[in-house]
């Protein structure tokens, strides 16, 4: 308090700092826009916070006040995609689970996020231990837990056998879909595809 000054009454609403920054919605998401561009053209590795910046058409300082780093903006999205990916279905039955958790996984695993941001990261995590861990963190853990959910009702309603392997679940489930639309990069699935994969993985998981 500064001497001759007179305290505000209790409960006063306290005033933002003078000069404080307002992030602004429309230039955050021109940073996440750019990002996906800068990806495309020079991949991790040499994406740049300048780079980004010059793109989105602001300073370098907007983008630092939203993120501390490269690493940490493009988490950032692999987040909001994570988030977005897999919502736990509640069919009733283990197949039309596994058969909606399928529709949803090739929709988006389609997404550019996944068909270029996330093996371009998988190739800098064989340097950077941390990226594998960040990685593992924003979407494998939240990928594990509707799966998880999904073996559970299932035991639940005396689908599965008790003790589940709710890892295996998710390679079963999401691995075929992976490699062919990520790693293969064929989008083209034959009709029934995901139908036939639904009933290998139900099968495989009551072996």
């Amino acid at each position: 308090m500064i001497p001759g000054m007179t305290p505000p009454p209790p409960g006063t609403p306290r005033r933002a700092p003078a000069g404080a920054a307002v992030l602004r919605e429309d230039v955050t998401e021109a940073i996440r826009a750019a990002v996906f561009e800068e990806l495309a053209a020079v991949g991790f590795a040499r994406m740049s916070i300048e780079g980004i910046a010059r793109r989105a058409g602001v300073g370098k300082t907007a983008v630092y006040r939203r993120w501390k780093s490269k690493l940490s903006l493009v988490l950032d999205l692999l987040t909001a995609f994570a988030a977005d990916g897999l919502p736990a279905p509640a069919t009733g039955s283990l197949h039309g689970d596994v058969r909606a958790l399928l529709e949803v996984a090739a929709h988006a695993l389609r997404h550019p996020v996944a068909s270029q941001v996330i093996p371009d990261l998988l190739v800098e995590a064989a340097r950077h231990p941390e990226i594998t861990d960040a990685v593992r963190a924003v979407l494998l853990d939240g990928q594990r837990g509707v799966v998880a959910s999904v073996v559970r009702d299932a035991v639940a309603r005396g689908e599965l056998a008790e003790g589940a392997d709710a890892d295996r679940a998710l390679d079963l489930i999401v691995g075929p879909l992976y490699w062919r639309l990520v790693v293969v990069r064929d989008a083209r699935l034959p009709q029934g595809y995901l139908d036939d994969l639904a009933a290998a993985a139900v099968a495989a998981l009551r072996a």
